[in-house]
């Protein structure tokens, strides 16, 4: 069975969710603040956590940064605002999906479902002898292992900015738009994905690029899209 922590200081928000993972078969961990939730993750395994943005105490974003600190487990931030900057600043400090209140329930579910999917993909390493490496210059991405190198130093992403590096490594050279890489990586329909896009790829260029300015590899092909440049 799988754990889901959700905090929320919303109480009814917290009791409802659980209601409905809970009868998709789900463990339901509950916190009020960011640091009841740090403090259950000291001591309970959890496989996803859906973390509201405005609370006391420690707040959603605090708290994520913490948690991306020590772990990639997927994150799902809830917030009040619709607003871009709100959705691209949760997305920016590591979280995986993000949902407007008030939010339908089922969509819930559904992107807890998927974002396990994905996650459990990339845990799970190949016990085959033969490794799928990939390499551009100094970056190396062993999906057998699901290692990821820029010049023999090690790189920790979430496991979306893995799977957008590794579709962009396989092809490199090839340009994918803004729409091919959401419909490819969450596998919906590619519905204002501009920012959603935008940020993993920046994040991405923080972290493997040595001036994301101007970066090596990962490249923008203007009014097209993005792509790994071939090394």
């Amino acid at each position: 069975m799988q754990t889901i922590l959700v905090c929320d200081d919303d109480k009814e928000i917290v009791d409802a969710i659980d209601i409905y993972l809970t009868g998709e078969g789900f463990h339901i961990l509950k916190a009020y603040d960011g640091y009841d939730a740090l403090k259950i993750l000291e001591t309970e395994h959890a496989d996803l956590m859906i973390i509201d943005v405005m609370m006391p105490g420690l707040d959603g974003i605090r708290t994520t940064l913490k948690v991306r600190e020590t772990s990639s487990i997927p994150i799902i931030i809830l917030s009040a605002k619709s607003e871009d900057s709100d959705k691209i600043l949760g997305l920016n400090i590591g979280a995986d999906d993000y949902l407007s209140k008030p939010f339908n329930p089922l969509e819930l579910v559904a992107r807890v479902k998927s974002q396990l999917r994905r996650y459990t993909q990339l845990g799970n390493m190949s016990q085959g002898s033969n490794e799928n490496v990939y390499k551009c210059g100094g970056l190396t991405i062993n999906d057998d292992t699901k290692e990821v190198f820029v010049d023999d130093e090690p790189i920790k992403l979430t496991p979306i900015e893995y799977n957008i590096l590794l579709l962009l490594t396989k092809n490199a050279g090839k340009v994918f738009s803004i729409d091919e890489i959401y419909k490819q990586i969450w596998n919906e329909e590619a519905i204002g994905a501009d920012n959603t896009v935008a940020v993993h790829i920046r994040h991405i260029r923080e972290k493997i690029e040595i001036n994301p300015r101007e970066p090596r590899y990962l490249k923008v092909v203007w009014g097209v899209g993005y792509k790994i440049e071939k090394q």
